[in-house]
C-alpha cells in the first residue's frame, strides 16, 4: 500500500507534534470538546496535515477543518496567507471554519 503523502506527510510529524505539545489555552479547550467523539459522534484529529498545511482540527468525515486563530491573524500579510491556505483547502474539498 503506498503512503499517501498529501495527509499528514511524514516531513511535518516533528512540528505537528510540537505544535499539540505548545497549544495555546484556546486550543486546549476546543480539543477538550471535540476529542474522543464528543461532539456528534465525529472523529477529530489536532495538528492534521493536508500537503504543506498544518490544520489545527480535522474531521475527515465531513471534511471539515477548523482553524483557532490569534490577533495575528488579522495582519494584513498573515490574512493573505490564510486567503491561500483556504482556497488550497477549498480545491481538495475541505471547508474551513475559524475562529
Amino acid at each position: 500500500m503506498k503512503y499517501n503523502y498529501h495527509y499528514n506527510n511524514h516531513k511535518l510529524k516533528t512540528l505537528r507534534r510540537n505544535l499539540r505539545q505548545n497549544q495555546t489555552d484556546a486550543k486546549k479547550l476546543i480539543w477538550s470538546k471535540l476529542r474522543n467523539k464528543q461532539l456528534n459522534d465525529l472523529k477529530f484529529y489536532r495538528q492534521y496535515s493536508i500537503g504543506s498545511y498544518i490544520l489545527d482540527f480535522y474531521c475527515p468525515k465531513k471534511r471539515l477543518a477548523i482553524e483557532i486563530d490569534g490577533g495575528q491573524h488579522n495582519e494584513t500579510i498573515n490574512l493573505k496567507k490564510d486567503n491561500v491556505r483556504s482556497e488550497y483547502l477549498k480545491h481538495q474539498d475541505v471547508k474551513v471554519i475559524r475562529f
